[in-house]
């Protein structure tokens, strides 16, 4: 299995991009891969919170030392490419971490 780290929008409409993100996790295993999210992960109660920059940014650090043991990094574009994700691209293509972006909803024409 690929090891896989999952981008996608959290700040917002929170609540949508929780559920999205969730989706993107399940489309992930869909393809045999080891997911991660850690946005979805460190945001839980209890954890850190997201309007407290020193605990995002802990957050942040966290979930990108993830990059020297990933096999790939996945944004996933369906709610648009954040500052973050785009951040998050950068420092794994300093890495040389393969970057792939991905949609999971249909758009209707």
């Amino acid at each position: 299995m690929k090891r896989v780290l999952i981008e996608s929008p959290f700040a917002g409409d929170v609540e949508a991009n929780i559920a999205y993100a969730r989706r993107c996790v399940r489309d992930s295993l869909a393809r045999g891969e080891a997911p991660i999210a850690s946005h979805l992960l460190f945001t839980q109660p209890d954890i850190l919170a997201d309007d407290i920059p020193e605990e995002r940014k802990l957050g942040i650090e966290a979930g990108l030392a993830w990059i020297d043991v990933a096999d790939l990094m996945v944004l996933y574009c369906d709610r648009g490419v954040s500052p973050g994700m785009q951040e998050a691209m950068r420092r794994a293509q300093r890495a040389c971490l393969e970057v792939v972006l991905r949609n999971i909803e249909v758009m209707s024409t």
